[in-house]
């Protein structure tokens, strides 16, 4: 794939825009829209449930799911140490109650009842000092968003873990839901899914062996040209009940 495929397209004027770097997911990119909706829903769910509330959104890369959330909520303050997404954030997303500071997990304070920290805690050395601070900053019935990818699958078949680099610890349910116990009374445990054309376009591979025909009829570019594009949030599902076949984890938390 050419270099300027990886880099956004179409900014607002004085926006710079950013690289793929494979740490993070971004709008903008065609080829990257399979990731950025499978992050997207998660953020858009999220914003349902903290209409009126001061949120803090940690490690928010580009700054997409900060503005998200700051349709509805009171205020929402997104924060990330990387200093070319801060400056991107800051210039792209200038909504009302919308704000972006460039600061560490560890050392942002603020006055918030709600925290989100999604796709973060496979990243980080020491989870547990992480999850203690999230409970601190929301504080007494404040509500915590903590999301991971399931590394049953998102590593190959019987593997520990995947090859991604920046990944320190990946999580099966039932460990994501015991670091989440060690710190928080109110653990609940979602699991986001393919819906609609992403099912079956996954029933097709899995049972019609599809990545073997497109292959053998010479069609692979030319579908997921048209197929990647055409994904939207609808086409991912959030739902409790068993995890393992689960793409990514979501606690919803409280202390």
């Amino acid at each position: 794939m050419a270099p300027e495929l990886y880099l956004q397209r179409d900014q607002p004027p004085g926006v710079p825009p950013l690289h793929l770097t494979g740490e993070r997911t971004l709008p903008d990119v065609p080829e990257e829209n399979y990731w950025f909706r499978r992050h997207l829903v998660v953020y858009e769910w999220i914003a349902r449930r903290v209409q009126g509330r001061r949120v803090v959104d940690l490690a928010c890369g580009e700054g997409y799911g900060s503005a998200v959330l700051g349709r509805v909520a009171a205020a929402v303050v997104g924060v990330d140490a990387n200093p070319e997404a801060h400056e991107h954030a800051r210039l792209k997303y200038t909504g009302e109650g919308v704000s972006f500071e460039r600061d560490m997990i560890e050392r942002w304070t603020g006055a918030v009842d709600c925290v989100v920290f999604l796709q973060t805690i496979e990243h980080v050395q020491d989870p547990d000092a992480v999850m203690r601070r999230l409970a601190d900053l929301a504080g007494p019935g404040g509500a915590v968003y903590v999301s991971t990818p399931n590394v049953l699958t998102l590593a190959p078949r019987g593997a520990d873990r995947s090859g991604n680099p920046w990944h320190v610890r990946e999580y099966r349910p039932e460990e994501f839901r015991a670091l989440c116990e060690r710190h928080f009374s109110e653990v609940e445990l979602l699991g986001l899914f393919h819906a609609r054309k992403l099912r079956l376009h996954q029933l097709a591979i899995e049972r019609l062996g599809w990545d073997a025909v497109h292959a053998r009829l010479g069609l692979t570019r030319a579908f997921y040209q048209r197929f990647g594009p055409a994904i939207s949030t609808r086409d991912f599902a959030l739902r409790g009940g068993s995890l393992d076949r689960a793409l990514d984890l979501l606690a919803v938390l409280r202390a």
